[in-house]
């Protein structure tokens, strides 16, 4: 699959909120599990030993975290796979501030592409129109942490 088509995978997915993450990692051929970690990881993309999807990676999130949390992680992993596909290599955990071996630049890259993913801007400015005045109501319609919110109403994206 060429990024293009990653992308286009991706895009058809942005049309309503909350965007469905597990669609969109099945529809790249990327396999979800939770994992009982107790040493702080979020999440991480490896790739699947089992080989269950067409992508050859799969994806993993703490159990132990909440699911808006959850829904984050699975975005920001997709980031790295849309993103970083060359780098990822055995795989690339990410701790609880989302940081990897991969670095700084890559890190804010999957976290730039998660909020994009999950909260697209013109999605926010219908919900806000229709009278989701709030961080919290946008991140609960979005079902997003309301920190993920706050951030993507300071910082929205040239690309929305």
């Amino acid at each position: 699959m060429t990024p293009r088509t990653f992308m286009e995978i991706v895009c058809s997915h942005r049309r309503t909120a909350p965007v469905s993450v597990a669609a969109v990692a099945r529809d790249l051929g990327i396999p979800l599990f939770k994992a009982d970690w107790r040493n702080g990881a979020s999440g991480c993309i490896r790739p699947d030993p089992e080989k269950a999807g067409s992508s050859g990676f799969e994806i993993l999130t703490n159990a132990a975290h909440p699911d808006a949390r959850r829904r984050y992680t699975i975005a920001h992993e997709i980031g790295h796979y849309v993103l970083h596909l060359e780098s990822i290599g055995r795989g690339v955990t990410d701790d609880g501030l989302y940081r990897s071996r991969l670095g700084g630049r890559a890190e804010t890259q999957a976290n730039r592409f998660a909020a994009w993913l999950l909260m697209p801007m013109g999605l926010i400015r219908d919900e806000a129109s229709r009278g989701a005045n709030s961080v919290e109501a946008l991140a609960k319609i979005f079902f997003v942490p309301t920190s993920a919110m706050s951030i993507r109403l300071q910082v929205p994206f040239e690309t929305d």
